[in-house]
């Protein structure tokens, strides 16, 4: 009990830092470090760092800040989330996003409604931390390998992962509490591939593995699968 206090407490402290330093954050997305054990090369990190940047830098030139809204990219996929005063505004950030540099996907998960509250806002920091904090006590789930991302109770799953890996961390993220919705906006890769990966994750040259369905088909589109969990 007290060693999961310790990780609670420690994770608490990440993800308010995490929240409060990071400029190009509007209204407090919380999103996974950068670090080794991270499946993206580190060029794509940087590259994701910058959509991120540019993305935050196009919402305040456009919208200011009358609007609260999220962007989180992950392998040159952006997750938009947050809340916006119409149906036009929603439609607006995604096309503007949708045309910063080197973005090949956009999920939109904008809500029309009024704007979270400092406390909705808090409490998200804590539940990516209590999120996190569940992850890294599950032996079999890398909690470094995931992006998450909170907003309003919904927690938000990025990452390349096997379809082995996205049930398990599912399933833990569905079992802490505070957590009302999971979705999963994931690339799929096998278990080859990931088995192949792993002496060749700090290469800049690892070849491009496509998105995957549920399934296992390839996706031709170039968009991330989303999975929404009740």
């Amino acid at each position: 009990m007290k060693r999961q206090i310790i990780k609670l407490t420690l994770a608490v402290l990440a993800a308010v830092q995490l929240a409060a330093c990071a400029p190009l954050m509007f209204g407090g997305v919380i999103g996974g470090a950068m670090v080794a054990s991270d499946r993206r090369t580190a060029g794509i990190q940087l590259e994701d760092e910058g959509i991120e940047q540019r993305s935050a830098s196009a919402i305040r030139e456009n919208f200011g800040s009358k609007e609260h809204v999220n962007i989180t990219s992950y392998n040159r996929q952006v997750l938009i989330t947050g809340e916006v005063s119409s149906d036009t505004v929603r439609s607006q950030v995604e096309q503007l996003i949708g045309r910063v540099q080197n973005v090949r996907a956009v999920v939109n998960e904008l809500v029309v409604g009024p704007a979270s509250s400092a406390g909705d806002r808090a409490n998200d920091v804590v539940l990516v931390a209590k999120v996190k904090a569940s992850m890294v006590d599950s032996e079999d789930v890398f909690a470094n390998v995931y992006k998450v991302v909170a907003e309003r109770g919904t927690v938000y799953l990025m990452g390349r992962v096997t379809q082995r890996e996205a049930k398990r961390a599912t399933d833990v993220v569905r079992g802490v509490s505070g957590v009302k919705r999971v979705v999963r906006v994931f690339e799929y890769i096998t278990e080859a591939e990931l088995q192949a990966m792993q002496p060749k994750r700090n290469e800049e040259s690892v070849k491009q593995t496509p998105v995957m369905s549920g399934s296992g088909v390839p996706v031709t589109t170039n968009q991330p699968v989303v999975t929404p969990i009740k």
